[in-house]
């Protein structure tokens, strides 16, 4: 009975917002890939939101619901039958009654299974598409034939955009010609944005932000030079580290672009771009540590890239050690043991100190036992609550600690134990509503 509630709810609600599209024509961004899709989509609001009347996907939103409970405005009624009864009454509202619906829409779009963005790039007009990285092995591809399945369904979004619309690709990705191609075959226009040359909104000069604090010198931020045309723009973040996390930045300063706006207006209007909680969000510690909160999601890709910043951080701050925490990386599939040995190697090159939640992670702290990291330094649970306490305990002054894993890991949890400010929880980190609390 549950399901087909939900199945109808989905059905009705998905009709009122193909409705209320067609009636409004808002301006549309959809942002799509697997990784940094929520940054990067907050990012592009961030510089819309400073000329435009605009509205965001809310959190990750981004599945068969999360979308039209977006372009409808209403929120996830989790649970609650009758509140999901008033999302469709206001969906309603929207179609009869004359509404100040937003001028864009800014709208991420996931894949979670075949067919989910194909579907979806039959009725929504896209004006820009966003992809970003698309790595060998992505989150969910344990649900598709294989890492090029997942990759075909996210390039399908590109069936979305208008004919006078522009796509937007990660340069740096090594399918950008296939992209290339998919976009020219329908005569679209296309900008790019990555950290190489030959991106047409390009960072340059990447560099840690730092302060001084008790223990010593601690990282705060980033700062980078926004590169397009020939001239330079100077642009910081604070609360997130590494550069992979400047990636939605120059996303969106490539979405500003196709727009026509000037670089000092899309970095003034970055200026005003809050990190998103848990995608490599640099907090204070107990003890006078480092906490970077990276426990949203994980996936292979996303992992290297916070393991490549950990290393990096022993390397410019190395008066402390450098800990990780790394949870199950789920829905991989056969490509599960490969890759949680391919994170351990890594592991042994970037930390000082590893802690593992679950079982699959476990294949993490073997490769990285065999390849140097000492017994003494590795400490393996099936629990986050229970990690999260014991690893609190272990911390020292001046430590730096990155704490990842998939979102049923809830490694968020890890996390808590170590801020220095739990009580406002709720505010800085991922899954704090009262639903995510009392699973």
């Amino acid at each position: 009975m549950r399901a087909f509630f939900r199945k109808t709810v989905v059905a009705i609600l998905l009709w009122e917002a193909r409705l209320v599209v067609r009636k409004y024509k808002p301006h549309i961004v959809a942002v799509t890939g697997s990784v940094g899709k929520t940054s990067t989509k907050d990012a592009i609001f961030a510089v819309l939101a400073e000329s435009h009347h605009v509205r965001k996907s809310n959190k990750s939103f981004n599945s068969e619901i999360g979308l039209p409970l977006t372009i409808l405005g209403c929120p996830n009624a989790w649970n609650n039958p009758l509140r999901w009864l008033q999302n469709i009454f206001d969906g309603l509202l929207l179609l009869v009654l004359p509404a100040r619906y937003p001028e864009w829409l800014v709208l991420e779009v996931g894949a979670d299974r075949p067919g989910d963005i194909r579907g979806m790039a039959k009725w929504l007009p896209v004006d820009v598409a966003v992809i970003t990285r698309l790595p060998e092995v992505p989150v969910h591809v344990e649900f598709f034939d294989s890492p090029e399945a997942v990759v075909e369904e996210k390039a399908s979004l590109i069936n979305a955009v208008k004919p006078t619309g522009t796509v937007v690709l990660y340069g740096d990705d090594r399918r950008i010609d296939l992209l290339r191609e998919r976009a020219a075959a329908r005569s679209l226009a296309v900008q790019t944005f990555g950290l190489t040359p030959g991106s047409g909104v390009r960072g340059v000069d990447v560099e840690f932000i730092q302060e001084e604090g008790a223990a010593g010198a601690r990282p705060i931020g980033m700062r980078m030079q926004v590169e397009v045309d020939g001239g330079f723009a100077p642009l910081s973040v604070v609360g997130v580290l590494g550069a992979h996390a400047l990636l939605p930045l120059l996303a969106a300063a490539a979405v500003g672009r196709v727009l026509g706006n000037n670089m000092q207006d899309i970095v003034a209007a970055l200026g005003h771009y809050d990190p998103p909680p848990g995608r490599m969000r640099v907090l204070p510690g107990i003890k006078d540590t480092t906490l970077i909160d990276d426990s949203y999601n994980s996936s292979p890709a996303a992992v290297s890239a916070a393991l490549e910043t950990l290393r990096e951080l022993k390397t410019h701050f190395p008066s402390g050690r450098h800990v990780v925490a790394l949870g199950d990386m789920l829905e991989l599939g056969r490509h599960s043991v490969d890759e949680h040995r391919r994170v351990g190697v890594q592991v042994a090159a970037a930390a000082d100190v590893l802690v593992t939640v679950g079982f699959r992670a476990r294949d993490i702290a073997e490769a990285a036992l065999d390849r140097g990291l000492p017994d003494h330094a590795i400490f393996q649970y099936e629990d986050a609550e229970k990690a999260g306490e014991e690893l609190a305990a272990m911390l020292h002054p001046g430590d730096v600690v990155l704490v990842k894993g998939s979102q049923s890991m809830r490694m968020e949890r890890v996390a808590e134990h170590c801020m220095k400010e739990p009580e406002r929880a709720g505010e800085l980190l991922v899954r704090q509503d009262v639903d995510w609390k009392k699973r």
